[in-house]
């Protein structure tokens, strides 16, 4: 199995990179700092990485792709596509955004037409616009799950991998994003195991995050460090074990080395607990 973070090292030199995650006890991570045009960097990171066999699991592009002005939603289009090609040659499993939402201010905000049947026509039209465009050979091109947006469940996705109709479009699967009401909360498991169930085969990254159900009214959730809310870390390192490609689990939206650490060592100790090895 594979955890993998951010890392601390005060160098964008890949082999320190590399060598950061596996001081950390990482095997997988995010794409480090590097431009399509820049071949020599782009060799020099997928060479640091696989000689440390820390998978690149990874390039993260996050812009609107349902951007209500359309020149900026073109724009956002041919930079997932770039990030696309990124990943494709610098040997990350995949490329991630969000589907997009139709709000006019905020790129990720909620808003009534983010699950629309315009929302999900327009999510199926930009993969395939994305993945035409680049003929990917290794990496996949997914949407992040999320509260507010498609795909916002197991199903949604389905529907998604079907409508798309290419092998390149897989799933990046964010748990934690799809609890999005407290009958969900109360039974991560069941949520957990569902996603697994159904999407697999087809899942190539997951973030692991954590979720806290606040008592304000309304119903109000915040994201916190893995250990802190209610989601089932366990049962989601289960469901990964159980996968032949075991996809790589990302640590993200930490504030301080010193929390990644936290949240490192607590998944650690879950995995240890229940028989499973992260060193190899």
């Amino acid at each position: 199995m594979r955890l993998g973070g951010p890392v601390f090292v005060g160098s964008d030199d890949p082999e320190e990179l590399a060598q950061g995650h596996r001081a950390l006890g990482y095997r997988a991570g995010y794409c480090p700092q590097v431009k399509l045009a820049d071949a020599g960097r782009i060799r020099a990171v997928q060479q640091a990485f696989a000689r440390h066999d820390v998978v690149i699991a990874e390039v993260g592009v996050w812009n609107n792709l349902m951007d209500p002005d359309q020149a900026k939603r073109r724009a956002n289009v041919k930079a997932v596509t770039e990030g696309l090609a990124l990943a494709e040659q610098v040997g990350a499993l995949c490329c991630v955004n969000i589907a997009g939402s139709f709000h006019p201010d905020n790129w990720a905000g909620p808003h009534p037409a983010n699950l629309s049947a315009a929302a999900f026509e327009l999510a199926v039209a930009n993969a395939r616009e994305i993945i035409d465009s680049v003929k990917p050979r290794r990496a996949k091109f997914t949407y992040e799950t999320m509260p507010w947006s498609v795909p916002d469940s197991a199903d949604c996705y389905l529907a998604l991998i079907k409508a798309v109709a290419r092998p390149a479009f897989a799933v990046h699967l964010d748990v934690a994003n799809l609890v999005n009401s407290p009958r969900r909360y109360y039974d991560t498991t069941a949520l957990i195991r569902e996603c697994f169930e159904k999407l697999g085969p087809w899942i190539v990254s997951c973030h692991l995050k954590d979720v806290r159900l606040e008592e304000e009214l309304t119903v109000h959730f915040n994201e916190v460090p893995p250990g802190q809310g209610g989601l089932d870390i366990a049962a989601h390192l289960l469901e990964v074990a159980r996968l032949p490609h075991q996809p790589p689990m990302l640590l993200e939206h930490l504030s301080s080395p010193q929390q990644y650490d936290r949240a490192r060592q607590h998944v650690l100790r879950i995995a240890a607990e229940l028989g499973l090895d992260f060193e190899h």
